[in-house]
């Protein structure tokens, strides 16, 4: 995580370099779990260490591919819709693949949101007029968020409580 901070620079650099800082602390959450572990479900929801990461692509194709450069889902290179889908992982892939599939969609966010100034704005049915600036604000919220979620899972997974309340030795 070290090669994402500065803490000097123009608006759009700092708002650049938050974003990728936290998109790979969300990363961060889940490497290195083994593949059992990534898919364990430690909460009633869907979330789950490999599903965040899942999710957290999805949104970027959201906001970056379907709303700002207006492409047809079929034309996304993954999941697009606003749905609980969204957390979906297939039993054929791995975290590594999905962790590549974030990877590859945050790039794609990077080029498109290259073409627009932080005060271009467009319109969304659910949130109103919106800027890029805003756009990068809330991936930043959302992806900070979830990795927040990945820290506690992580922890759970690594050091479960005993029946006692204490942390296991494991």
């Amino acid at each position: 995580m070290g090669k994402y901070r500065i803490t000097d620079g123009n608006e759009r650099t700092l708002i650049e370099d938050t974003l990728d800082h936290n998109r790979e602390a969300l990363i961060a959450t889940a490497r290195g779990l083994s593949e059992v572990d990534a898919r364990r479900r430690l909460v009633a929801s869907l979330t789950t260490p490999i599903s965040v990461i899942k999710h957290a692509a999805a949104a970027e194709r959201i906001w970056f591919q379907r709303f700002w450069a207006e492409m047809d889902a079929s034309d996304c290179d993954g999941y697009s819709e606003r749905d609980e889908g969204t957390f979906a992982v297939a039993d054929d892939e791995s975290l590594a693949d999905v962790i590549a599939e974030f990877e590859r969609a945050s790039q794609r966010s990077r080029t498109i949101a290259a073409r627009f100034a932080l005060d271009d704005t467009k319109d969304n049915p659910r949130e109103g007029t919106v800027s890029m600036r805003w756009t990068m604000l809330a991936m930043i919220e959302e992806f900070a968020r979830h990795a927040g979620h990945g820290d506690i899972l992580r922890e759970q997974i690594e050091r479960p409580l005993t029946h006692n309340g204490g942390r296991s030795r494991a």
